[in-house]
């Protein structure tokens, strides 16, 4: 799942435009990009969306609630769960009893719906608030029904009041650099894949081309877009080079011929278990993505 991409559940025209947009995962959205008047509307078009248009797209089709403290999330859930979305996207998620008391209610409403227990995911953004990139380390074993971990910029600027995300070279600032390592970090205790948070500037297609290359050679396995012009960049960047293919199945073969050795050589290199634990990860994202 390289690519993770927003679209506004109550726009018809960008649900449509959607479909062809090539993105692993669509995140159909009532949250931040639904006024609230429109909030039942989103509801009705992200569910008959999720009910009807299903079968034009191999994308994943999530929905992203609003937030636990706003008192909406048991309205969008209910209407949604019916049309059997793959996965939920919880935002300001503070750890991960939050996950639990989702899961919760998701259990409820899939045996209400004829729906297999668990059948539906969980992404939760875990660093809107000050609370939540605090509470990294409680994401593992919190869900079964975990299948990644994502985090935000802006929502934690407005929570701790920053003025910027970034400094004057377009870096993140030190605060918004640890919300990201606790991402990577957090994932990968909990045994799940790190999603980047999104690049604001959709026309600044070289900065989100390094971005992406960064994300991807820091942990991030996908990354989440806000226009479909984003997409291609971000699985391109995503998706394992031919020779970095190579190289995994080279490092695996390797182990696999020395018997039990902690150790071998390839081309006068030296690699060890670790390197075959990343070769092993990196050739299953590259079978994911159809290129092994």
């Amino acid at each position: 799942m390289r690519s993770w991409l927003f679209v506004p559940g109550d726009s018809e025209r960008k649900l449509d435009k959607s479909l062809a947009s090539q993105a692993d995962v669509l995140i159909l959205d009532l949250e931040d990009s639904v006024a609230p008047q429109n909030k039942p509307l989103a509801r009705d078009m992200a569910a008959g969306f999720i009910a009807d248009r299903r079968g034009e797209t191999q994308a994943l089709l999530y929905v992203r609630v609003n937030d636990l403290a706003t008192g909406l999330t048991d309205d969008d859930l209910k209407a949604v769960v019916a049309s059997r979305p793959d996965g939920i996207m919880l935002p300001k998620c503070n750890s991960g009893a939050d996950v639990q008391q989702l899961s919760t209610r998701l259990r409820v409403l899939e045996a209400e719906n004829g729906l297999p227990d668990g059948s539906i995911r969980i992404v939760p953004l875990i660093t809107e608030t000050a609370t939540g990139v605090l509470s990294g380390a409680s994401y593992r074993g919190a869900s079964a029904r975990l299948a990644g971990l994502t985090w935000g910029a802006e929502d934690l600027s407005a929570a701790i009041g920053a003025r910027s995300t970034r400094d004057e070279a377009g870096r993140y600032t030190d605060v918004f650099r640890f919300a990201r390592s606790v991402t990577i970090l957090a994932a990968s205790a909990a045994g799940v894949p790190a999603i980047d948070t999104v690049f604001v500037n959709f026309r600044d297609t070289e900065g989100m081309r390094r971005e992406c290359l960064e994300a991807e050679r820091d942990g991030f396995t996908g990354k989440m877009a806000i226009h479909p012009d984003q997409v291609a960049v971000i699985n391109e960047a995503f998706t394992p080079s031919a020779e970095a293919v190579g190289q995994a199945k080279a490092v695996i073969a390797a182990f696999a011929q020395s018997g039990n050795a902690g150790v071998v050589a390839i081309d006068g290199q030296m690699y060890d278990v670790p390197h075959l634990r990343r070769a092993e990860g990196l050739l299953a994202r590259a079978r994911a993505a159809g290129v092994a």
